[in-house]
């Protein structure tokens, strides 16, 4: 698999596992503070794709990865993508049953009528 996820060098599984690890902490945070502010969920993409670029200039700039290689930034987009997902959603979840307490309740990553 060394290649499909990460850049082929003797360090690659450390910094994709080290940068888009944090960056994915980074993108849950972001998918929270969207949700916190009860905005639409397609305003995730727009916010992923700067973070994601943000991530893909740390590789190229500490491990000396390609800059230029779409298929990398696309594959931390990707996963940066599905981690802010989970926070949006699991945020929401619980602003929906706290706030609307008397009508739903928490399930997962979603909620449903009580």
């Amino acid at each position: 698999m060394n290649g499909w996820l990460w850049f082929n060098s003797d360090y690659g599984w450390l910094a994709f596992f080290v940068l888009t690890g944090l960056g994915a902490a980074a993108a849950v945070a972001t998918g929270r503070s969207l949700a916190t502010s009860w905005s639409p969920q397609w305003l995730i993409a727009p916010s992923i794709l700067a973070l994601a670029a943000g991530v893909h200039f740390l590789h190229f700039a500490l491990f000396q990865e390609d800059l230029g290689s779409l298929y990398y930034y696309l594959v931390t987009f990707i996963i940066l993508l599905i981690a802010a997902g989970i926070g949006y959603r699991a945020k929401r979840a619980r602003q929906m049953s706290t706030q609307y307490s008397w009508a739903f309740v928490s399930s997962g990553l979603g909620w449903r009528a009580r």
